[in-house]
């Protein structure tokens, strides 16, 4: 590979090139390859559950990523023999496990620079609010303020469903002409991200002409979207061949007509084109979140009042109200947690710091939690 050529954004001098590309070297040398079965194996040891065949095809998606990257800048192949860096579309109900999954994977196992931002905060350039190239400003920073490095991180677009815009005819007509701050704005402003394209990115987040700029290439960048795509099943009535739920939890691959569903949703069909896959994640079934709870939920704040010399036991009855209405709430993994604190303060704002022994209790009352102290003595 000619490095001068596929990485020109930073050709600042032949030494300074030199020391990049082996700053890039290194780095990608560093990375863990492991299969994508192992892949697999270790997100659930490090307390990721359920959404089994979601898991495995983000876990490829990762293991492809790290090859690609090694046989760019370690075995030095030419860019135009591999295939393109894959953009992926997760889709499903809040609390699934979507962005822990992203961060999981690419924050602590494989510790590539990685931001996880809501896309809702950002606004068309020239508009009040955060200016979506500053989304690359974020990932400057998560990989130490070295742009080289940057250009090999993973950016996630949290709560892509809510830049949908509206789908009638005036708008699409007017687009080339007006400005959407927040729908088909945001929307074109990200295409040339998702593309690979070399952008001019602020080095900070002033607004400010004359700011510190740098020159980024997406071409390394995987953009994965996340979003709950809200009401897209009344879209799908008549496509059930793509429908939500069915019993792989995958889409097929992307056919124009599956883009123009998007499309009705709000989306800009370039857009969606953009991603090679679509994985949707169904919601989490009871067993599933029981054991979330018992194992990664419970056992943080059981540590944290083993720390005041308290146990904290939660009855069977609990768990069981708490998935319940974590199901009927529609809030997933998320919601587990917040219908369990309120029960937790309560006991810890009774004991912490009194330096006693007690058991604490919490168990289900009359279609409530409630926490009962038991003194040691």
């Amino acid at each position: 590979m000619n490095f001068n050529n596929e990485q020109n954004y930073l050709t600042t001098g032949d030494e300074h090139s030199r020391n990049v590309h082996q700053a890039l070297r290194d780095f990608v040398r560093r990375l863990p390859v492991l299969p994508p079965l192992e892949i697999t194996a270790e997100l659930e040891h490090r307390g990721y559950k359920g959404q089994i065949e979601q898991r495995q095809a983000v876990s490829l998606m990762a293991y492809r990523h790290i090859r690609r990257l090694q046989r760019l800048f370690v075995d030095g192949e030419d860019l135009r023999a591999l295939p393109p860096k894959q953009n992926l579309l997760l889709v499903g109900p809040t609390g699934c496990g979507k962005t822990f999954l992203i961060e999981l994977l690419f924050q602590h196992i494989f510790k590539f620079p990685t931001v996880i931002v809501d896309i809702t905060s950002f606004t068309e350039a020239g508009y009040i609010g955060d200016d979506v190239r500053t989304i690359l400003t974020r990932l400057i920073e998560a990989a130490g303020n070295e742009p080289h490095l940057a250009a090999l991180g993973v950016v996630c677009l949290d709560e892509f469903d809510k830049i949908a815009a509206s789908s009638s005819n005036a708008r699409f007509a007017g687009q080339g002409t007006t400005k959407d701050v927040s729908g088909y704005g945001v929307q074109r402003e990200l295409l040339a991200m998702l593309e690979g394209k070399e952008l001019m990115i602020p080095m900070d987040y002033g607004f400010s002409e004359y700011g510190q700029r740098a020159n980024i290439s997406t071409r390394n960048i995987p953009f994965i979207a996340c979003g709950a795509f809200s009401g897209f099943e009344e879209l799908q009535k008549q496509r059930a061949n793509i429908g939500f739920g069915n019993k792989e939890g995958l889409l097929p691959e992307l056919t124009i007509d599956e883009v123009g569903l998007f499309q009705k949703y709000g989306f800009l069909p370039e857009l969606i084109g953009r991603f090679a896959r679509i994985v949707t994640f169904p919601g989490l079934n009871e067993e599933t979140l029981k054991k979330i709870l018992n194992d990664n939920i419970i056992p943080q704040f059981q540590n944290e009042f083993r720390g005041e010399g308290l146990e904290l036991n939660v009855s069977d009855a609990a768990m069981d109200y708490l998935v319940k209405r974590s199901k009927k709430r529609g809030t997933g993994a998320r919601g587990l947690h917040t219908e369990l604190v309120k029960a937790i303060e309560e006991a810890a704002f009774a004991t912490f710091g009194r330096k006693m022994r007690a058991t604490i209790e919490i168990a289900c009352t009359n279609d409530s939690l409630e926490s009962k102290i038991h003194h040691v003595t």
